[in-house]
């Protein structure tokens, strides 16, 4: 079944089933060219209704993964087919597995140089199969850029792993889009911090609750005042379900 794309508040949501993903994940590895997958949140949301780069990300995303419960609640508020919520952490680990089961190449970008090597030797013990063809560390001088997107060119893996360290985030790799051969890029910032042990991932029951953030505001008091948009947020769909019905 085709992953149909919606529109929250006027941004993209993309409808993928679980049991729709390996192979919508199978088909975006056989197409040409830099694919990018963005894990949408509630203020991602909110960041893409305006008029910038990474509204232009998400648009011309391939695929747009929902995280926040608000964006699920929102759908339906505003009467749209529901899609599936995905975790970040869950998702990035059914995507190695993908790759790890047919054979698949990886390349890494981020991190500190102890976490990203660690982050290499798990995820090479986890997924024996899966081949690493390369990695390089986050917060590089720009000096460097030029020589990471050649390797990453040349070795055409069939996905990049983002992570931590790198300034765009998302953007990243759209902004280089037709410097890229053919990988899937994928950007999650805790991605190498849990693979090395050094950050703790956010719990399966806590994620399920749609609770993840006060994990956040644990780990960053000034994030109580998210409390804002979120109103903002809820005041739009009411809006949007009047007006724009």
């Amino acid at each position: 079944m085709a992953i149909e794309r919606i529109k929250v508040l006027g941004v993209p949501v993309d409808v993928c089933s679980s049991e729709d993903f390996e192979n919508e994940i199978m088909e975006l590895l056989a197409r040409p060219g830099a694919k990018q997958i963005v894990f949408l949140s509630v203020w991602g949301l909110l960041k893409a209704r305006g008029k910038n780069n990474f509204a232009e990300c998400v648009e011309n995303a391939d695929l747009v993964l929902p995280v926040s419960k608000s964006i699920i609640k929102g759908a339906a508020f505003l009467q749209k087919k529901v899609p599936s919520r995905y975790n970040m952490f869950t998702t990035v680990i059914n995507l190695l597995s993908i790759l790890d089961s047919h054979l698949k190449t990886l390349y890494m970008l981020g991190g500190r140089k102890k976490v990203l090597q660690k982050s290499r030797n798990n995820v090479k013990k986890t997924f024996p199969n899966l081949n690493i063809v390369g990695c390089y560390v986050g917060y590089y001088p720009r000096s460097m850029e030029d020589n990471i997107i050649q390797a990453i060119y040349k070795a055409s893996p069939s996905m990049v792993l983002v992570s931590d360290g790198i300034k765009e985030k998302e953007c990243w790799a759209y902004n280089r889009r037709n410097r890229f051969s053919n990988s899937i890029f994928v950007y999650y910032k805790d991605a190498f911090g849990i693979f090395s042990e050094h950050t703790k991932r956010v719990k399966e029951t806590t994620f399920e609750k749609g609770l993840e953030i006060f994990q956040e505001i644990l780990r960053n008091p000034l994030k109580i005042f998210l409390i804002f948009p979120f109103l903002y947020y809820k005041l739009l769909l009411v809006w949007y379900r009047v007006f724009k019905k």
